[in-house]
């Protein structure tokens, strides 16, 4: 994982369900810790474009159901400001499921835009990426 140069506002709190963009099997995840985050007392933690979370299948094969799963945020609702200047917002919230903390994916192919952030601090998923915005 390498650091984002982008000011990366947390659009997506603990407990949000997100859907996958990916065909790793998985359709709808629930968010329920970000890795690495540290935050104050009381604050409900969240997370934004490429972070690494853990969330549980809740929609999807059955045999991907009930899981808990690493995954990383590659898209989000709330917009976010580049170190250019420029504001990047997209109309859904969506992860890609990985193999494993390291950053392979699990899926082969990604539907829809992929943000530049993630795929600059994940490699493994820069490779299978087709649209980077």
């Amino acid at each position: 994982m390498r650091p984002v140069k982008a000011r990366i506002t947390r659009g997506i709190p603990i407990g949000s369900e997100i859907g996958t963009c990916d065909n790793s099997g998985a359709k709808v995840l629930r968010v329920f810790t970000i890795i690495g985050l540290k935050t104050v007392k009381g604050r409900v933690p969240a997370g934004g474009v490429g972070d690494l979370v853990m969330a549980s299948v809740r929609k999807g094969r059955p045999d991907m159901r009930k899981q808990t799963v690493f995954a990383v945020i590659v898209r989000q609702k709330k917009d976010y400001r580049r170190a250019d200047g420029t504001r990047i917002k997209f109309e859904d919230n969506s992860a890609v499921v990985l193999k494993d903390n390291k950053g392979n994916p699990k899926g082969t192919i990604f539907k829809g835009a992929i943000a530049k952030e993630a795929c600059d601090r994940w490699p493994g998923i820069a490779k299978v990426a087709s649209i980077v915005v």
